[in-house]
């Protein structure tokens, strides 16, 4: 007769600093007190009860933003997750910060393929193994390469740092401790969903492993996504829900003998709450309520950004008020850049902090026409319609672009109502970040674009920028006129 035991995982992804809980239609709903208190009442009733977290627990709120990661992981000490994988927003607040914030936290953190490239070393402790009632259950954290763009405090450091290939450092730490009789393995990925299947399907079947939790594209998977064998799974973003795995293991084949797997809401009637968690998250709370409760603005209504692949009414006023800002023909706002789907009509400091939490420089470019027809072709490729992670733009006034899914080509790009003109230049204000990322978001190296006209640091800070326009501009509003047409 196989040995079965059984094994509760509970998983969530991407955070950003979603500590505060919401109400809808009537109940209480997410926030990191109830998401503490469900994980400690599984833990009570499951003696073999894992608690991991895939990346990115960071950005997203004042709380976090104002004591840099601190306080998350001060909070998350409370919650003791077992294990937590890197998550490219985890350097947001610098290298030399992470690498200190590491060791204020309680919990590994892990990461395989964030390696130094002079001896191979990685940068984070690769991989962790539990031992749960006689079990051992391997774990792997694998980063997405869109963390290197983001190292701005690493100058030579950064230039020695690279993200290496996963399915060649899985196979690397999976052959090498697998004679350790590992009875389950989980890989925590912070690359997007697809990229988790692309990568489930180079897995060796003999690597042993049995799943993967995935993050970094706020994916919701109603049920487990199966690619070579192996489930795939995420929970979108934010504190509203968890997953939970209760899995039969068979150690003495080291496998899965059965599983099922739940998406669970966090909310009032079904969640306790942590009331020594909501100590100390009141007394962060209190002091950024204190510093940043100012008013910034009153805007004619409440504006929306319902979804990162479409045009929105909060991506057209932040691509304006940038481009009235700086004077620049157009300027392209990354969507992913608004963190939160509405904004008003009363806007604090604290309110645009969290939706706006990237305090990138900003830079103004001259591209002709012609590149900015390849700009608007790659951005619309059809590789951002199947849930790779790709970066969309929200555009200025001014710019009208249509486009077919169906041809997947670009139908027309009007500049002022008239076709841009191939050899003519534009100027064109980009975040710090996407200007030096501009070869893989839009598909023009910067190198090619600084041939027209060396670039230009227009402001430091695209956060004072947006700040200061709209605290002069009192009941801005607008609904989506049609700048961005996708045909199908």
């Amino acid at each position: 007769m196989p040995e079965l035991k059984k094994l509760t995982l509970l998983h969530t992804n991407d955070l950003h600093g979603d500590f505060l809980e919401d109400e809808e239609d009537g109940k209480k709903v997410g926030g990191i007190s109830m998401l503490s208190g469900y994980v400690n009442k599984v833990r009570s009733e499951e003696p073999n009860t894992l608690f991991v977290i895939a990346g990115d627990m960071f950005r997203g709120s004042i709380i976090d933003s104002e004591y840099q990661g601190l306080s998350t992981i001060e909070l998350m000490n409370l919650i003791s997750p077992d294990v937590v994988s890197l998550g490219n927003h985890e350097v947001d607040y610098g290298l030399t910060h992470l690498m200190f914030i590491e060791k204020c936290a309680s919990f590994p953190i892990i990461c395989s393929n964030f390696r130094i490239k002079s001896n191979d070393a990685s940068l984070f402790e690769p991989f962790r193994i539990i031992e749960i009632d006689g079990m051992k259950i391997l774990f792997i954290g694998i980063l997405t390469k869109e963390v290197l763009p983001s190292i701005k405090d690493g100058g030579l450091i950064s230039s020695f740092l690279d993200i290496t290939d996963p399915a060649a450092e899985i196979g690397r730490i999976c052959n090498s401790y697998n004679a350790m009789d590992i009875d389950f393995t989980v890989l925590m990925t912070h690359i997007g969903i697809e990229e988790d299947k692309l990568l489930a399907a180079q897995l060796d079947p003999a690597w042993g492993v049995d799943l993967i939790i995935g993050g970094h594209s706020h994916t919701v998977t109603p049920e487990p996504l199966v690619v070579n064998g192996i489930p795939i799974v995420q929970v979108g973003m934010g504190t509203d829900r968890i997953g939970r795995f209760d899995i039969t293991i068979d150690t003495d084949s080291n496998s899965i003998a059965d599983y099922s797997w739940q998406l669970v809401p966090i909310e009032s009637g079904s969640c306790p709450r942590d009331l020594d968690l909501e100590s100390l998250l009141d007394h962060f709370r209190s002091q950024t309520d204190a510093k940043y409760s100012r008013v910034v603005t009153r805007l004619s209504r409440k504006l929306t950004h319902p979804g990162k692949l479409e045009e929105t009414e909060l991506g057209d006023l932040f691509a304006d008020a940038m481009r009235n800002s700086f004077g620049t023909d157009m300027f392209f706002m990354a969507s992913g850049s608004i963190r939160k789907p509405e904004l008003g009509p009363i806007v604090t400091h604290q309110d645009l902090m969290e939706i706006f939490p990237f305090d990138d420089p900003a830079y103004v470019v001259l591209a002709s026409g012609a590149q900015l027809k390849r700009m608007a072709a790659h951005m619309l490729r059809p590789e951002i319609w199947t849930g790779i992670h790709c970066e969309f733009y929200q555009m200025s006034r001014g710019v009208e672009i249509e486009w077919s899914k169906s041809e997947n080509r670009l139908i027309r790009f009007d500049f002022k109502g008239k076709p841009l003109e191939d050899e003519k230049l534009y100027s064109v204000g980009f975040q710090g970040y996407h200007y030096e990322t501009m070869e893989e978001n839009l598909g023009i190296p910067a190198e090619e674009i600084a041939k027209n006209r060396k670039p230009m640091v227009v402001s430091t800070s695209c956060f004072d920028v947006l700040e200061e326009y709209l605290g002069s501009h009192r009941k801005l509003g607008g609904r989506v006129s049609g700048r961005i047409v996708i045909k199908e």
